[in-house]
């Protein structure tokens, strides 16, 4: 039995073999969460009910929403679990657009062929800015960060009953709540400096597509960028891990 010293472990569903859960597995482990990591692509079997976590993460990878795979449509299918039992869940880019397409939305690439690949602007909605009211001391230290890690070539439409909490440019929707506790998030705030490396090495043929940020812009801009997305992921994973209730620290 879980207690407030051993929670409940956290579920992380990954695309990849070598695929790390990066700085929000790590800030999960900081808050004495143990981490289940299961790879559905690999064969894994996701559980059928979360009564034995605290929540999921469903992070990224190579793979669409739209793809045939059977563990693609498996964990799409999946989604019903938490979102029926109420159990904290988070859709980070591959995550969000699987939780989009469980709640009947479309996924697809931009009509011009764009992509987002290195630093882009985000703005929150009114529903994004009051999200973390109060959950640090000083109204702007929770604040959302104006520009956020992108490595996407398609995007959500949102869900019917899904309440949009940040916007951009290109794709105009970047983060949606549905229900209290279920979290979708076009963007990467789990890059470490480590994963930026690999990533834009490994796949450096992506960085030629029309929109891509220069390999050299994803580091100048992380400079830049990345100290109010740890401030505003820190906040954000406490009321996350709280189902949407979490009270100021």
């Amino acid at each position: 039995m879980a207690s407030a010293s051993h929670p409940l472990p956290v579920l992380i569903v990954l695309h990849q073999e070598r695929s790390s859960p990066g700085r929000v597995g790590r800030l999960l482990v900081e808050r004495g969460y143990r981490l289940d990591v299961r790879r559905p692509c690999l064969g894994e079997i996701l559980p059928a009910t979360l009564a034995g976590h605290a929540g999921a993460v469903i992070f990224g990878g190579p793979q669409s929403a739209n793809d045939c795979h059977d563990y693609v449509r498996a964990e799409i299918d999946w989604i019903r679990v938490p979102l029926g039992e109420g159990k904290p869940y988070l859709g980070i880019c591959l995550g969000a657009q699987m939780l989009a397409r469980h709640l009947g939305a479309q996924v697809a690439p931009h009509p011009q062929g764009l992509v987002e690949i290195g630093y882009y602007p985000i703005q929150a909605t009114g529903a994004g800015a009051a999200l973390l009211a109060g959950a640090l001391e000083g109204e702007d230290a929770a604040a959302w960060p104006d520009h956020v890690y992108h490595w996407h070539r398609e995007g959500f439409e949102l869900a019917e009953g899904a309440e949009l909490l940040a916007e951009g440019q290109t794709f105009p929707n970047q983060a949606f709540r549905y229900g209290p506790a279920a979290y979708g998030l076009q963007f990467h705030p789990e890059v470490t400096h480590h994963m930026m490396c690999r990533w834009t090495v490994r796949g450096s043929a992506r960085l030629d597509l029309p929109g891509a940020r220069p390999r050299g812009a994803h580091f100048l801009d992380r400079l830049q960028h990345d100290g109010r997305i740890r401030l505003w992921l820190d906040a954000f994973l406490d009321h996350w891990l709280a189902g949407g209730t979490a009270p100021a620290r």
